[in-house]
């Protein structure tokens, strides 16, 4: 294994924490960004809807900045298009279902050492593995 794919991991996961710790301690929220997306899409949160825009834009842009600035990386994604929006659906009935994403449970969760968050994630990364092992290894979509 390189350094850089480490230290590269290392410093998102800063960002990520950092980001969290910030926003929970100047709005007095998890930054759950499913919760961010969903309050928009089904208007209860317009009522501070500039500040989950620059959230969103922030969260799109940073990575595409320094991607630009110190050359992308390459990725394993699937060419398949269907593949790529049944997944995309899949997760955000999932978000839905567990009311949060891995960034409010996974990172706040965990980091607020709750119970909720801690189950969550263990139930994400375990459903996460299997879809992987069954499209992968036994369907061959992937």
């Amino acid at each position: 294994m390189i350094w850089q794919d480490w230290a590269w991991g290392f410093a998102g996961g800063l960002m990520i924490g950092c980001a969290a710790a910030i926003f929970l301690l100047f709005n007095g929220r998890i930054m759950g960004a499913s919760g961010i997306i969903g309050q928009l899409i089904d208007r209860t949160g317009l009522g501070n809807w500039t500040e989950r825009v620059a959230f969103l834009a922030g969260l799109i842009g940073v990575p595409a900045l320094l991607a630009w600035g110190f050359g992308g990386s390459q990725t394993n994604l699937t060419g398949n298009w269907l593949v790529i929006i049944v997944a995309g659906v899949l997760v955000g009935v999932g978000t839905r279902l567990a009311n949060g994403c891995t960034s409010g449970h996974g990172v706040c969760g965990i980091s607020r050492l709750s119970l909720r968050g801690i189950v969550a994630t263990v139930f994400y990364i375990v459903a996460g593995g299997l879809t992987m092992a069954l499209l992968r290894h036994v369907l061959g979509v992937i």
